[in-house]
This record gives C-alpha cells, sequence and structure tokens, in this order.
C-alpha cells in the first residue's frame, strides 16, 4: 500500500466541498485562510487556528469554549450553531472536519450533547482522526498516541472547568511520534483503501 498523500487527500475534500456542501452550518464569524497555518507548537498559540462547531445542545459551550480560546492566543473559526433551535449535529460536525482537512485550521472541536455523533461523522471526512475524550488521560492520550486533530466533547456529560482544561490538555499535548508514528500511519494507509473517488450508483 503507498503511503497516503497528504495534498491528495486535500484536493478529494476539496472536490467534494464543492460538490455538496454543508448544509447548515452557520458562515464562520472568523475567515480561516485560505493557506494552511504554520505547524503550532506547545506555547506558540498565535500562529494557532482552531475551527468551532456545536449543535443546540452545545452551542452555549462552544461559545464558552471560543471565548477561553482567543484569550489564549488562539485564532478561532466559529462554524456555528448559535441559538436553541434544533439543528443536525452532523452538519456542524463535517463542516469543522473539513476545515482540518482542507488545512485551513491546525485542530477542531465540535460540541453537542454526547460527543459520540459529532465523532463518528468527523471520522468520515478524508484526512481526520477525531476522537471523544471525557477527561484529561484521553485528551492526551489521543494527542500523543493517535495524533487526532478534532476534539469532540458532550456538553450533557461534561461541565465547563473540566471541558476547558480538557480543551488545553488536547492542544498542548504535542504526537509522540516514534512508534506511534508507525501506527497513525497505518490509520491513514486503511483510510485510502476505502476513499471513494467517484460516487458510488444505486
Amino acid at each position: 500500500m503507498p503511503p497516503v498523500n497528504v495534498e491528495e487527500i486535500r484536493q478529494l475534500v476539496r472536490r467534494l466541498m464543492v460538490e455538496t456542501p454543508v448544509e447548515g452550518a452557520a458562515t464562520q464569524r472568523e475567515a480561516a485562510p485560505s493557506v494552511a497555518p504554520a505547524a503550532g507548537k506547545p506555547g506558540a498559540e498565535g500562529s494557532r487556528r482552531v475551527a468551532l462547531g456545536a449543535d443546540h445542545g452545545g452551542f452555549r459551550l462552544k461559545d464558552r469554549l471560543a471565548e477561553h480560546l482567543r484569550g489564549r492566543g488562539f485564532a478561532v473559526s466559529d462554524l456555528g450553531t448559535s441559538g436553541e433551535e434544533a439543528v443536525d449535529y452532523p452538519d456542524f460536525a463535517h463542516a469543522v472536519a473539513a476545515k482540518v482537512a482542507l488545512g485551513e485550521c491546525e485542530a477542531g472541536i465540535v460540541v453537542d450533547g454526547a460527543g459520540i455523533g459529532s465523532c463518528m461523522t468527523a471520522n468520515k471526512v478524508p484526512g481526520v482522526r477525531a476522537a471523544l475524550c471525557y477527561d484529561l488521560s484521553t485528551a492526551a492520550n489521543a494527542r500523543e498516541h493517535n495524533h487526532a486533530n478534532v476534539l469532540t466533547l458532550g456538553a450533557g456529560m461534561i461541565g465547563e472547568a473540566l471541558a476547558k482544561q480538557i480543551v488545553d490538555r488536547f492542544l498542548d499535548t504535542p504526537f509522540g511520534g516514534d512508534r506511534h508514528a508507525r501506527r497513525v500511519a497505518k490509520i491513514g494507509e486503511i483510510e485510502s483503501r476505502y476513499v471513494m473517488t467517484e460516487p458510488v450508483s444505486r
């Protein structure tokens, strides 16, 4: 199996986003750059852009996390939603995941009621490794071992204070590399086997 080509994955995501734009996701409050940002490092928040999204069950926590991240110096792309009107979590998880897959944001955070559905959705986007984290240990493990680039949270499962700590741990933990890099590469290789460049007729 040939190595995963990141640029080919990004081209695929761009094409799919043009053909099937994300429904429901609000226009982001801060425009993302058209080029990939510089690779971030712990403590170098100024160069780092994070995409945020949430459904109606998670928008309050999402807004508080946005304030928290801006306070740390991160650039935040808020993709909605912004109210209690019922919306569908896959739309917002997809929008966040696409920003990450395209390299327009270094990381993404999605908040819904439990975090499970958004994690499932985000992981359908090629190039995304989403992790549902519910404590500091899972947040660190997701980054260090699995090189996760999207974090999902359940607003109905954890409080605001813990959510902020999880976000900080997730964003500040570097990828461990070494033996983990080999395993993460295998995730990409498996993904590449199932990426379809042409729609399947039914």
